[in-house]
């Protein structure tokens, strides 16, 4: 695999929470940070969280306080644990790495759906 790899996206009620994780297919340590992205139907793509292998997070305003990005190095997999989650929330979210060569590679993306 040269892509990472998403799972964990379905269903889930307003207020429930859902993990993402990302397979990276590479040590995490030769990436300068790992990420995810959302996107809805009609809207752009953005930044929900992204953490460097230092372990430096960063997050939109919308999610923070909410969703927690991390990581297992020995799993070379990181992960978005989605807490409080809310209508809007919708997307399909697609992890993305940036190796220290350059190299920017996204996932193929997992839909979240938050509804009643």
């Amino acid at each position: 695999q040269v892509q990472p790899v998403e799972s964990g996206g379905g269903l889930v009620q307003p207020g429930g929470s859902l993990r993402l994780s990302c397979a990276a297919s590479v040590s995490l340590s030769s990436l300068n940070y790992m990420g995810w992205y959302r996107q809805a139907p009609g809207k752009q793509r953005e930044l929900v969280a992204r953490i460097t292998s230092g372990g430096i997070t960063n997050y939109a305003d919308s999610v923070k306080g909410r969703f927690t990005i991390s990581r297992d190095n020995a799993k070379n997999t990181f992960y978005l644990q989605m807490n409080s989650l809310k209508p809007e929330d919708t997307a399909v979210y697609t992890c993305n790495t940036l190796s220290r060569g350059g190299s920017l590679i996204w996932g193929q993306g997992t839909q979240v759906t938050v509804s009643s």
